[in-house]
C-alpha cells in the first residue's frame, strides 16, 4: 500500500464520521456543536461515498464546495476541512492537504486530544514530500502535543535530522532505534550509526560499534579498514598495528604491500625477529618478491635481533645475487659476531674482491682481527697495517703493549725466581753448620739453579 492511501485513510478516520463524534467536538471549548444539520449532512454523506467507495476524488470536492458555500456550524466546518485533506490526499494535493489540517488545528475545529494525531498527520504529509524542515516542525509539534514516537518514527527522525545536518539530534534518535533492535540491528542501522560517530567526531563509540559489527562479520574487510583507518587518523598507530596484526593472522591481507606493511610495523614497534619471520615466510610462499633490496632488509631485521645464525644464509644467498662486496662484509661480520674467525675472513677477503666496500679499511681490521684470534700475530699485523686508520693502529699498538707486558711478565718471574733461589741458598747456609746430613735435599741443587736463573735473567736483559 502507497502512502497516498494510508494517509487519506488516517486523514479521514480522524474527520469523524457523519454522525459519530459528537462526544469528540464536544471536547472542544471553541465549538459547542455536537453535529450535522440534515440538508449538510446529505451533502456530506455524498462527499464520502464518493472518495471512500467510488474513489472519485473530483467528485466528492465538488460536494465538498458545495458545502463551503453553504451557511456551517463550527463542527461542519472542521469536518469539511479534515475531509477535504482526504480529498487533496487522493488528488495529490498534498500542500492542500496539510494546509486544510492546519486551518482544523488553528480554528479551534480539532479537540486537544486529537491535536497530536492531526499533527502527525501533517508531519507525514511533508515528509511524503520530502519537504524535509517542514517534517521535522511538524514532528515537534507532534511530540508536544504528546505524541509518543514508535521505532520507524524515530528511524524517520533520524535520517530527517541527518539530511539537514542535524547529525546530533540525528545521533540521538539513531541510538534510541539501535537501542530497541539489540542484537537484532539491521546492517543500516549499523552503518548509519557509524557515519554518524565519524560525522560527530565519537571516534571511540565509532570503534567500538565497528568492533561489535566485526564481531559479526569476522571476515569483512571493510570493517577492518575502518577500524585501522580510525586508529590511524587518531595517531594511535600501536592499535593500528594490532588490527592489521589480526588481519594478517586471520588471512585477510594477501597482496604484498599489505604484507610488507606487517612486516614494517613489526619493525617499527622494535619486534625485528617477528618483522624478519613474516617477510621469510611471505617470501618464501612467493607472495612477497625477493629481490636484494627484500633479502637486505630481512638480513637487516635479522642481525638487529641478534639472530646470527639466521641472518647468514639470508646474506650469503644476498651475496650471491648479485656478488655484493657489501653482502659480503656483513657475511664477515656476522661470522664475526658468532666468533667463526676463519670464515670471517674468507667473507672480508670476498668482499674486498667483489668490490662497493665502503669503507674498507674496517674490512681490514676485522680480517687483521680474526687472524688475532686465531694466533696469526704476523698476518693480523699485516692486516691492521693494511687496514691504515684508526682502528688498525688501535690494534697495533695493542698488540705492542700486550707483548711489552708479556715481556715484563717474563722478566718478573725470572727475577722473583732468582730472588726465591737466593732466599732458598741463604736458609741452606745457616742450616749447614748442623753438618751435611741435616740438609734438606734440595739444598744440594740450589747453587746450580740460582746460576741457572741468573743467566735466564741476564738473556732477558740481551734480547
Amino acid at each position: 500500500m502507497g502512502l497516498r492511501p494510508i494517509l487519506k485513510g488516517a486523514i479521514f478516520a480522524g474527520a469523524m464520521t457523519v454522525f459519530g463524534a459528537s462526544a469528540a467536538m464536544a471536547q472542544n471549548a471553541t465549538c459547542e456543536e455536537t453535529q450535522f444539520s440534515s440538508k449538510t449532512g446529505e451533502v456530506y454523506l455524498k462527499a464520502e461515498t464518493e472518495l471512500l467507495q467510488n474513489d472519485n476524488p473530483q467528485a466528492a470536492l465538488q460536494h465538498i464546495n458545495k458545502l463551503r458555500s453553504m451557511e456551517l456550524n463550527c463542527y461542519e466546518q472542521g469536518a469539511v476541512l479534515k475531509l477535504g485533506a482526504a480529498i487533496k490526499i487522493q488528488a495529490n494535493d498534498y500542500a492542500g492537504a496539510a494546509r486544510d489540517l492546519q486551518a482544523a488545528i488553528d480554528q479551534g475545529y480539532v479537540p486537544e486530544a486529537e491535536k497530536a494525531k492531526t499533527y502527525y498527520q501533517i508531519f507525514q504529509i511533508y515528509l511524503s514530500q520530502n519537504d524535509l524542515q517542514r517534517a521535522l516542525d511538524y514532528s515537534k509539534r507532534w511530540m508536544n502535543a504528546g505524541g509518543t514516537p514508535d521505532r520507524d518514527d524515530m528511524w524517520r527522525l533520524a535520517v530527517m535530522n541527518q539530511k539537514l545536518d542535524n547529525n546530533q539530534e540525528s545521533l540521538k534518535w539513531a541510538e534510541r532505534v539501535f537501542e530497541i533492535d539489540g542484537s537484532n540491528a539491521e546492517r543500516e542501522v549499523y552503518d548509519f550509526l557509524i557515519y554518524l560517530y565519524d560525522a560527530t567526531g565519537q571516534r571511540a563509540k565509532k570503534a567500538a560499534l565497528l568492533e561489535q559489527l566485526l564481531a559479526k562479520n569476522p571476515n569483512e574487510r571493510r570493517l577492518w579498514d575502518a577500524i585501522a583507518g580510525d586508529y590511524f587518523q587518531a595517531n594511535e598507530e600501536r592499535k593500528a598495528f594490532e588490527v592489521q596484526k589480526a588481519m594478517y593472522l586471520g588471512g585477510i591481507l594477501q597482496k604484498e604491500d599489505e604484507l610488507m606493511r606487517v612486516v614494517n610495523f613489526y619493525n617499527r614497534f622494535n619486534v625485528p625477529y617477528h618483522a624478519a619471520r613474516v617477510l621469510e615466510k611471505e617470501m618464501n610462499a612467493g607472495r612477497i618478491s625477493k629481490t636484494y633490496d627484500r633479502m637486505e632488509l630481512l638480513a637487516n631485521l635479522y642481525q638487529v635481533a641478534r639472530e646470527f645464525d639466521k641472518a647468514i644464509p639470508v646474506i650469503e644467498e644476498a651475496a650471491r645475487m648479485n656478488d655484493s662486496g657489501a653482502m659480503y662484509e656483513r657475511l664477515g661480520r656476522s661470522y664475526a659476531e658468532l666468533q667463526n674467525w676463519e670464515k670471517t675472513e674468507d667473507a672480508m677477503v670476498k668482499a674486498l674482491n667483489a668490490g662497493g666496500v665502503k669503507d674498507r679499511g674496517l674490512v681490514w681490521v676485522l680480517i687483521g682481527q680474526s687472524r688475532y684470534e686465531r694466533g696469526d700475530r704476523d698476518g693480523a699485523r699485516e692486516a691492521f697495517r693494511n687496514a691504515n686508520n684508526r682502528g688498525g693502529r688501535g690494534w697495533l699498538q695493542f698488540m705492542d703493549s700486550e707483548e711489552r707486558t708479556e715481556a715484563a711478565l717474563v722478566r718478573f718471574e725470572a727475577e722473583s725466581l732468582v730472588q726465591d733461589t737466593k732466599n732458598e741458598k741463604e736458609r741452606c747456609d745457616r742450616l749447614s753448620v748442623l753438618g751435611d746430613e741435616g740438609l734438606p735435599e734440595a739444598c744440594n741443587t740450589v747453587e746450580q739453579r740460582l746460576k741457572d736463573a741468573q743467566e735466564a735473567v741476564k738473556a732477558l736483559g740481551n734480547s
